[in-house]
């Protein structure tokens, strides 16, 4: 008979050697292996082991609402590197979290690489390959001929460059061998075979398990029950037990942030179209509303943070909730993705894809449309969404954008002109600005480039740019206002209000009225071409 995989974390985690690579599958509180996290953190607050690790993430392990993560191990000491697609962020009413103090100190060298790209130097690694070549990340601050992806002072020696193969220029990001690996799973048998038919995503479970397994390192899966061993369905089974070698079980963890467990989440049942509330009118419906106008039937879109999550909930009360296919990160395909703390989630999914197949999906340029947000944008039309000032407190980093932007056709950036204490109101369907943002969001050059709008004229992608009072467009010539909310002067509260040049429209449009009014729009959306007719 063999022996049962089953250990307590502290067990487990006693493993984990000085100067280990550990790399995590988790995203913010979703399919988070928190426990385990932080039982090693506990172990080397009382034994002062395992020193100087290197933490892999593609996505941010923990948040600021209860579920720690990365947390758990920001101990000067303990933790030496870390390499994220994103990091625990919030609002500044929060304490800020300890690795972002770190990070901000130098007391931890720090990298912020594109989620997908990371996913890719897991499976590159499981394979033996010295590293990823790839065009996503170039022209934006993950190219070294920029800021290389770092995030502090300390992030020495560089691991990405820039290198010629093919005629061509790529970048080439160094590769890293995990020793451990560190997984989250719903049921495991006792010989280790993890089923997650509780959780709302895959995530990356397989890759980080087999870059640790490969590496002849040691792969611990965090479940919430137990099973005997060969009673679970082998189509069930995400991670095998041939790469499982330690099982923590947690009967208390969290589906997601301030989530228990929420079966629609993980598509265990169907909610009905009532369950789905409209939102509320403002400003914010009026910018979801125009970005679903640039959406046509049968497109797949993928859906970002912001204000493009509402988007969803838009078509759904104008009788188009099936018109598009969303697709998340995280891996969920169709349905309505989740709004709040399970964001990278869905209701009703068609699908939940592993994460970095979705990732593929996004960089090979599969998806017709992306919804996005924007912190500033620059005169070339560049984005920021991963850095604004040395706060602590303020962006999660990159996260999948530079992937999902990287290749994609159309791109929708969503968001306020202005910041800062903004106030509007809709009056007799026209926007009235009570009071300016103190703030302009349009600026010479933005404060680190996460999407390059240089590169997309290169490549002939389209980008749009979706505000309360006005749409802008990025053309040759330059950023273009090409309509306007009715009640605003294009000139006084636009060309003035932004902080680098814009261009108007010579054919200026006047913003479609019904985006201002509270009742349904009565929204039709017109069918895509097919691709080979596009």
């Amino acid at each position: 008979m063999r022996a049962s995989k089953v250990v307590d974390a502290a067990r487990a985690v006693a493993l984990v050697p000085d100067g280990a690579v550990v790399a995590v599958s988790s995203s913010s509180g979703l399919n988070t292996p928190d426990s385990t996290l932080k039982a090693l953190g506990d172990r080397f607050r009382t034994t002062g082991h395992p020193r100087g690790i290197t933490l892999v993430m593609p996505i941010s392990a923990g948040d600021m609402y209860g579920i720690k993560g990365i947390d758990h191990l920001a101990e000067p000491g303990l933790l030496a590197r870390v390499i994220g697609g994103s990091y625990p962020s919030g609002p500044s009413s929060f304490e800020p979290p300890r690795i972002r103090r770190m990070i901000a100190d130098n007391a931890v060298a720090a990298w912020n690489l594109p989620s997908g790209v990371i996913f890719d130097m897991l499976r590159d690694a499981a394979a033996k390959r010295p590293g990823v070549l790839t065009k996503v990340g170039m022209g934006t601050y993950v190219d070294p001929r920029l800021e290389g992806g770092r995030m502090n002072e300390a992030a020495r020696p560089d691991i990405v460059r820039v290198v010629e193969f093919g005629g061509q220029e790529w970048l080439h990001f160094d590769n890293f061998y995990p020793q451990v690996g560190i997984v989250r799973g719903t049921t495991a048998d006792e010989d280790g075979n993890v089923s997650m038919e509780h959780e709302g995503a895959f995530l990356g479970n397989v890759e980080v398990a087999l870059a640790a397994r490969n590496s002849g390192g040691v792969v611990i899966a965090q479940v919430k029950r137990v099973a005997a061993r060969g009673s679970l369905h082998p189509q069930r089974v995400v991670v095998p037990s041939t790469l499982v070698d330690f099982v923590v079980v947690d009967p208390h963890q969290k589906q997601a942030t301030e989530i228990e467990y929420d079966p629609a989440l993980s598509g265990e049942v169907r909610l009905p179209a009532s369950a789905f509330e409209p939102v509320p009118f403002g400003p914010d419906k009026v910018i979801a509303r125009r970005a679903a106008m640039e959406l046509r039937r049968g497109d797949a879109v993928n859906l970002g943070f912001g204000i493009s999550p509402l988007v969803p909930y838009v078509l759904i009360e104008e009788g188009q909730g099936d018109a598009v296919t969303w697709a998340i990160e995280q891996g969920p395909v169709g349905g309505v993705p989740a709004p709040g703390f399970p964001f990278g989630c869905a209701y009703n999914a068609e699908a939940i894809f592993p994460s970095p197949y979705q990732f593929t999906y996004f960089q090979g340029g599969g998806s017709d449309c992306g919804l996005l947000s924007f912190l500033e944008i620059g005169a070339d039309g560049s984005v920021n969404v991963s850095k604004l000032g040395s706060h602590p407190h303020v962006t999660a980093g990159c996260g999948g954008f530079v992937d999902i932007t990287a290749r994609a056709r159309k791109l929708v950036f969503s968001g306020y002109f202005r910041a800062a204490g903004i106030e509007l109101a809709i009056e007799d369907a026209k926007m009235r600005i009570v009071r300016e943002g103190r703030f302009a969001k349009f600026v010479p050059a933005v404060e680190q480039v996460t999407f390059s709008g240089r590169r997309a004229l290169e490549q002939g992608q389209r980008a749009i740019y979706v505000t309360e009072r006005c749409v802008i467009e990025l053309r040759p010539e330059g950023l273009t206002v090409t309509e306007v909310a009715p009640g605003i002067d294009v000139e006084r509260d636009v060309v003035r209000q932004a902080a680098c040049p814009l261009r108007v429209a010579s054919d200026l449009k006047a913003m479609d009225p019904r985006l201002f009014d509270p009742a349904p729009m009565r929204l039709e959306l017109p069918q895509r071409l097919h691709r080979a007719l596009a």
